[in-house]
């Protein structure tokens, strides 16, 4: 099952490293509930909502579904040996908000992204493709551990595709 998806998503696999990765590297602390305002010029809309994906936002099970996502994903992602060395000395509590907060405000479920843009997020990572299919591979587990149905994966993945050419540096 994974691997079609791997194949089918490779572009999406990079670009869900990478806001994965952002929110590893973002400078905002856990009590800071305000958005930031670090932004590249140039750089897109790290959280572009798509209101009309409201059914999808609630196949993830709403806010609470999310949160609970990120806790599976933060837990896959220190079981892998290739995303552990990104993830293991940061603010988890952190990374798992920020990354809660945008798919959140993607899938149109009204939350505001409090991280980085994806360019200022990555910048000093030497984030390569390998790193992002590792990546999207672990979400695609954490996903169906929690029952995501595989069509609403789809549609956030496709959502996150086109970010991943801010994201890749090395």
């Amino acid at each position: 099952m994974f691997q079609n998806t791997r194949v089918r998503f490779r572009p999406v696999a990079l670009l869900l490293a990478g806001l994965l990765l952002a929110g590893a590297s973002s400078s905002v602390t856990a009590q800071d509930t305000s958005p930031t305002v670090e932004r590249t010029p140039g750089a897109a809309d790290p959280a572009p909502a798509h209101p009309e994906l409201a059914g999808v936002f609630e196949e993830f099970g709403g806010r609470a579904g999310l949160d609970a996502l990120m806790e599976e994903f933060m837990s896959v992602l220190l079981a892998d040996p290739r995303m552990r060395p990104f993830f293991e000395k940061v603010e988890h509590d952190r990374v798992k908000r920020q990354l809660a907060e945008q798919f959140c405000a993607i899938l149109g479920g009204g939350c505001v992204y409090t991280g980085r843009d994806m360019i200022a997020a990555h910048a000093a990572h030497g984030i390569d493709r390998a790193d992002f299919n590792a990546l999207v591979e672990d979400l695609q587990i954490a996903m169906s551990k929690r029952g995501i149905p595989f069509r609403a994966q789809n549609k956030l993945l496709a959502l996150l595709a086109p970010m991943h050419r801010e994201v890749i540096n090395r």
